[in-house]
């Protein structure tokens, strides 16, 4: 019989992580090997760990991120899954976070600089200044009213200028805004 894999205590403590959901077959066969006081399931596999949970975000001190399959499931609780590699440091002190934008579904999220996929280009920021940004940015997706005071042919061109200023950029929103004038 193969030993379970198990990861240390403490592993998950001030941790940041994207999940990917994937389907409950994922998990036929495995056992549960941690339920927290909420009610999250916990499988561990040599490669990773899946997490049913009906709650994500902020976990306790860490970070946890779901990122919904292309046709989201209609349940509540989900599963996700990471990789042990995709598990990185995080803390309230460090400029450890970079925001990236869809400008067609009018979403942002942030991610980890030790993302493979960090291109280098986007500013880091503490965890603090990322939410602030990510607010503003949010702002900019759902409402049109800021737009009155700016003379502009493509509402999207104006926003996208404004949100890759906040991405790219050490600029104040009212600097990014006073350059598009």
């Amino acid at each position: 019989m193969e030993k379970q894999f198990c990861p240390k205590p403490n592993t998950f403590k001030n941790t940041f992580c994207v999940f990917n959901e994937v389907s409950l077959a994922a998990i036929e066969g495995l056992l549960v090997q941690y339920e927290s006081k909420a009610g999250s399931l916990y499988y561990y596999t040599k490669e990773g760990m899946y997490r049913l949970s009906n709650h994500w975000g902020r976990l306790a001190n860490s970070k946890w991120r779901l990122e919904p399959m292309e046709t989201e499931s209609a349940t509540k609780c989900k599963l996700g899954f990471a990789l042990w590699t995709s598990f990185y440091p995080d803390n309230a002190t460090d400029k450890l976070y970079y925001l990236e934008a869809n400008f067609d579904k009018k979403t942002v999220n942030y991610q980890h600089k030790n993302n493979p996929n960090y291109d280098q280009k986007a500013v880091l920021r503490t965890s603090f200044e990322t939410a602030k940004r990510i607010k503003q940015i949010r702002n900019l997706f759902e409402l049109t009213s800021w737009a009155k005071y700016f003379e502009y042919g493509d509402l999207d061109t104006l926003r996208m200028n404004i949100i890759n200023g906040l991405i790219y950029t050490e600029k104040s929103l009212e600097e990014i805004k006073r350059e598009q004038l």
